[in-house]
């Protein structure tokens, strides 16, 4: 079984955090170390260690990620010029906590890449 992680405690409101959005399959809140002036996380409220852990049960919290990006971009001003979305998966992958999540990313121009 997966082990819980701060975003576990996050989901349960255990520790604070600028949650941004919450219905029954997923939590969005900035990110405490943002890398644009847009920066938030979603992530499921099941913990799925990593992108290898995805089973078919999973694609409609996994879904829901995409719809929550789409609404919280509209409503953070970014959608038109556009904005990143990112999944990373283990650590050479740049997985930090192991809860997948995907950071939206935008407000000003990112680039080619994100550099951590």
């Amino acid at each position: 079984m997966a082990e819980e992680t701060i975003f576990s405690k996050i989901i349960r409101k255990e520790i604070p955090a600028d949650v941004v959005y919450q219905d029954d399959l997923v939590t969005a809140f900035r990110d405490i170390n943002p890398r644009a002036s847009s920066h938030i996380l979603i992530i499921p409220n099941k913990l799925i260690p990593t992108v290898n852990d995805v089973e078919e049960q999973d694609e409609r919290a996994l879904g829901r990620l995409f719809t929550v990006a789409k609404k919280l971009a509209a409503e953070e001003g970014i959608d038109q010029d556009g904005y990143r979305l990112i999944v990373n998966c283990n650590a050479h992958g740049g997985q930090e906590v192991y809860h997948i999540h995907m950071h939206l990313v935008g407000g000003e121009p990112l680039g080619p890449m994100l550099v951590s």
